[in-house]
């Protein structure tokens, strides 16, 4: 699972990584955003990227109602093709998401540590988006992150990684004229732990309110109990 992440690059650094002039899109750097927010995503449309607001919690076309959204901020790369909300979305609908780290929870005692690229770059999640149209006509834009096996890194804190595409499948990824299913489904596998690094970090992030920079910094975590079970998973970091 994704449920939290983080982008605080400066908006030349964004322009620059995904080949953009420059966009309208309303920017600032932010530290712990979470399902229902608006946040940036890159897709394109008419031979050209564009990065814009989309709402994380993918609310379908043929939704009745725009709640589903938040039983639907990811999805399994491994079963994609066999829900009806993201079958048709990977041929035809694909996004990235920017961001420069992402938060997990430990299992064992539910301590939030942060995940980056060991240089501390920016990377793009693999999405899906959608756009709902509500009975007064008003549209809302959403997306799903998708998410694939855990990599060793993750392995001791959680089972899920998020999918990641290199800088350089950016373009299969997001050309809408790829819609060959078997083109696009290898680039969904776990991220090299080799390339990655993480940090534990202050349980303030598991208040959505809390969107500030101190949900980045490392955390020194209480000292080890004689009867913990987790020292070695400690010790990985």
């Amino acid at each position: 699972m994704c449920g939290r992440f983080s982008l605080k690059v400066e908006m030349d650094e964004l322009l620059s990584y995904y080949g953009l002039a420059e966009s309208s899109f309303d920017y600032a750097p932010r530290y712990n955003m979470a399902p229902g927010q608006m946040m940036g995503a890159v897709i394109k449309t008419s031979g050209e990227r564009k990065l814009g607001a989309l709402r994380w919690g993918l609310v379908p076309s043929w939704a009745k109602d725009e709640k589903v959204g938040y039983m639907m901020i990811n999805a399994r790369s491994e079963t994609i093709l066999e829900k009806p909300a993201f079958r048709k979305l990977i041929a035809t609908k694909r996004c990235a998401i920017p961001a420069d780290g992402f938060y997990e929870w430990r299992k064992a005692d539910k301590q939030p540590f942060r995940f980056t690229m060991k240089d501390q770059s920016l990377f793009s999640f693999a999405g899906l988006f959608d756009t709902w149209v509500a009975p007064s006509g008003e549209k809302l834009s959403t997306f799903t992150i998708i998410t694939t096996e855990a990599n060793e890194l993750m392995k001791g804190i959680h089972d899920r990684l998020p999918a990641i595409i290199p800088p350089e499948q950016l373009d299969p990824w997001l050309n809408r004229e790829i819609t060959n299913t078997d083109q696009l489904l290898p680039l969904l596998t776990p991220w090299p732990s080799d390339w990655m690094t993480a940090y534990p970090v202050s349980p303030i992030v598991g208040n959505v309110r809390n969107d500030v920079p101190e949900c980045i910094e490392p955390y020194e975590l209480p000292p080890k109990s004689n009867n913990s079970n987790s020292v070695e998973q400690l010790e990985l970091f």
